[in-house]
């Protein structure tokens, strides 16, 4: 199958990544609704949504014929992984994360986010940035287990230079 026969897309990676600069470029291209996880999750000043409440606005979008996903939340992650047809998996260095979230922090520092809920401004923190540098040891294991339960097909791209040959 064509990256075009794809109508239910996971993007999934570390922060930092380029999981939602991946998803609009990728809902573009393909005329696909994007769904940004984090703007799903949060409330105002990064207060959590409600676990069920997250899980039903989840399932609105994941019932839908095709949507592209970005973000990982594994306590819902088999709600998507039961629907969509690829999964695209971000695996840089952690030094591009890292870097990757110093430059989104840097560029829209007191500056509402389109990809975030409303009234949420970027932040950076040590828990954070200690988060997403064992991402790879500690939730990538976990992350990857469940796409191999699913059986779902994946394109895992180790750079960012990989990524763009793909998109052109």
């Amino acid at each position: 199958m064509k990256l075009e026969d794809k109508k239910r897309i996971l993007i999934m990676g570390c922060a930092g990544s380029g999981k939602s600069t991946l998803a609009k470029t990728l809902g573009e291209k393909l005329n696909i609704e994007i769904c940004h996880l984090d703007k799903l999750f949060y409330k105002p000043n990064w207060e959590e949504e409600d676990k069920e409440v997250f899980i039903l606005k989840q399932k609105e979008i994941i019932e839908k014929d095709q949507w592209i996903i970005d973000g990982n939340y594994r306590h819902t992650l088999d709600l998507r992984l039961e629907r969509c047809q690829l999964v695209i998996y971000l695996d840089y260095n952690r030094l591009v994360s890292i870097l990757g979230i110093y430059k989104r922090y840097k560029k829209y520092k007191g500056v509402q986010r389109d990809t975030i809920a409303t009234g949420c401004f970027e932040k950076l923190d040590k828990d954070f940035l200690s988060w997403a540098w064992h991402f790879k040891k500690q939730s990538k294991p976990i992350l990857m287990e469940m796409i191999k339960e699913h059986n779902v097909e994946m394109i895992v791209f180790k750079t960012r230079r990989a990524l763009k040959r793909w998109l052109a």
